[in-house]
């Protein structure tokens, strides 16, 4: 099995994993052209209501951004099956505080695709919405999860947010990332309002082969390779 990232035309990247092909978008997600597929991780839908609900009173705007977001990926790669890698919800009663309109508009794209949607830590339930509720998915030789882990090739998940922290001439740089080696890809977080964790953490640690690392960092328009070498902590 091999592993490596070639740039190609236009704002996205080229990604060949596990004997699989993937072009990595600008947004963080990514496309899976044999199976006409698009992979998201963390949504994380409804987490400013969640914290309004424990006092901070902020604008629950995220949700209809990372829905902006989403269609947006749909319609530009023709996907028509979307696998939500969990975490889709920042809590399982999340389904239950969608303002109107951004129910319509998910109800709208999951009667649009096929949906798949993958247990996270933070909505281990099956959702009340249209769609299938697996706790992972085998296909095609890979292993779609919500948390990394070592010992099984050909897996892809989320969890842990991951950033890439670069220094070129003299400044740094910190952006969400895909990074990957021979067994395990870890996805950035899609949603509007998550945080990162950088892949030099100790959150990463044992995780990932660092000597072997293949990290496509997320830019405003488009995707970057960048070289590990490159790579910063903090």
């Amino acid at each position: 099995m091999t592993v490596s990232a070639v740039p190609i035309q236009g704002d996205a990247h080229a990604i060949a994993f596990s004997g699989e092909r993937f072009v990595a978008q600008p947004s963080g997600a990514l496309y899976w052209p044999s199976r006409n597929a698009l992979l998201v991780a963390d949504l994380h839908f409804e987490k400013m209501s969640s914290f309004a609900r424990h006092g901070q009173m902020l604008p629950p705007y995220d949700t209809g951004m990372t829905l902006n977001r989403l269609t947006r990926d749909v319609d530009s790669t023709g996907a028509q099956l979307l696998i939500a890698l969990g975490d889709s919800f920042h809590r399982n009663e999340g389904v239950g505080t969608l303002q109107d309109v951004d129910r319509a508009r998910l109800d709208a794209l999951t009667d649009r695709l096929e949906w798949i949607w993958l247990s996270g830590n933070h909505d281990p339930a099956p959702h009340k919405l249209a769609g299938r509720c697996l706790p992972y998915l085998e296909l095609d030789g890979l292993w779609l999860t919500h948390e990394p882990r070592r010992g099984r090739p050909g897996l892809v998940a989320g969890h842990l947010h991951p950033a890439a922290r670069v220094l070129i001439g003299g400044r740094s740089q910190r952006r969400p990332c895909f990074v990957h080696d021979q067994h395990l890809m870890v996805m950035p977080a899609y949603g509007a309002s998550t945080g990162t964790l950088n892949i030099l953490s100790a959150a990463f640690e044992g995780l990932l082969d660092r000597t072997r690392l293949a990290v496509a960092m997320l830019g405003r328009e488009r995707v970057y390779p960048v070289h590990p070498g490159r790579l910063v902590d903090g």
